[in-house]
């Protein structure tokens, strides 16, 4: 399918998404998430357990220009929230602290960053997002986060990226499964909202694999949101460095929306995903390069999906 070929449309969709969610939960407001760079590292970055960071990784890759460009928090969630405004009619605001690990400090230095974040938006800001990793998480962390539920909704979201231990060695992640688990533990019956992160499409990872990893997130009820990504190589990784020596193979579009069709009745019904894939900027993207843009992506896959008769949980 072409470029031109696709019309984007809104309508009911097979699975639990964000934006429906987000919708029904804020009474049809316009809810959108501003992207906060804090500055920080990761552990397999500064040496604490390793140095050059995942090896698919590029911070850059995932992180607008813009948010990278401004010196402040006040100016990244003033300019983000404006942006927002204008562009998307936004009517509201979720704070997302993404890039790097957004735990990766003592909690008292964390609680000044959030407390800064928050308090520009007046009644706008309706929630906190932090992105970590799970071997960056405490119970002291655990209760700065469940501090600010009184007031907004907060999300923790976790990179498990793969279930598989020798994955994780392989991309030098710096933490294993079982961390993974131990995190999941301290927020059992937590008030935070947790979201869990995967990769599909790691070439040592079979098919079959892959699809394990529904199993998993399904066994964790404290698992409310998932964001589902395909592997893609980027400028800057190792990774992209050793794709360009040796080239391997990645998702096309059409593998990767078949996968999702056999995943998808494997995730329990219950799980919200706020993410089905994930794009890199163009000039930073090295493979899988699908010539279409995120809105064409996310509607191709939508038909799939729909097409197959593919619906969340229908299989359990």
């Amino acid at each position: 399918m072409q470029a031109t070929d696709i019309q984007v449309k809104e309508g009911t969709k097979n699975y639990n998404n964000y934006g429906a969610w987000l919708r029904q939960k804020y009474n049809g407001q316009r809810v959108f998430k501003v992207i906060i760079d804090g500055g920080f590292t990761c552990p397999n970055r500064d040496g604490s357990k390793g140095y050059g960071g995942c090896t698919y990784c590029n911070v850059d890759s995932f992180t607008p220009s813009v948010s990278r460009k401004n010196p402040s928090i006040r100016e990244q969630v003033i300019q983000g929230m404006e942006r927002a405004r204008t562009g998307n009619r936004a009517d509201k605001f979720i704070i997302y602290f993404q890039p790097n690990t957004n735990t990766y400090a003592p909690a008292h230095y964390l609680k000044m960053m959030y407390d800064e974040a928050l308090s520009y938006g007046n009644e706008d800001i309706v929630g906190l997002s932090v992105g970590t990793r799970p071997d960056c998480i405490d119970a002291e962390k655990i209760a700065l986060l469940e501090s600010y539920t009184d007031r907004f909704d907060v999300d923790l979201e976790m990179g498990m990226e793969s279930i598989y231990n020798d994955t994780l060695s392989q991309i030098n992640r710096g933490c294993t499964h079982e961390e993974l688990i131990n995190a999941l533990n301290l927020v059992k019956n937590s008030k935070l909202d947790v979201c869990v992160h995967t990769i599909f499409g790691f070439p040592w990872e079979t098919h079959d694999m892959m699809l394990r990893y529904a199993d998993e997130i399904n066994r964790f009820p404290q698992i409310k949101f998932v964001k589902f990504h395909h592997l893609h190589i980027v400028e800057g990784s190792v990774m992209g460095v050793k794709y360009k020596r040796e080239p391997f193979k990645v998702f096309t579009l059409d593998e990767y929306a078949d996968f999702l069709c056999e995943l998808l009745p494997l995730v329990r019904p219950d799980i919200v995903i706020q993410r089905l894939f994930g794009l890199s900027d163009r000039e930073l993207l090295i493979a899988p390069n699908w010539q279409l843009k995120k809105s064409e992506i996310q509607y191709y896959i939508d038909k799939r999906i729909a097409d197959r008769g593919a619906i969340q949980g229908s299989a359990l």
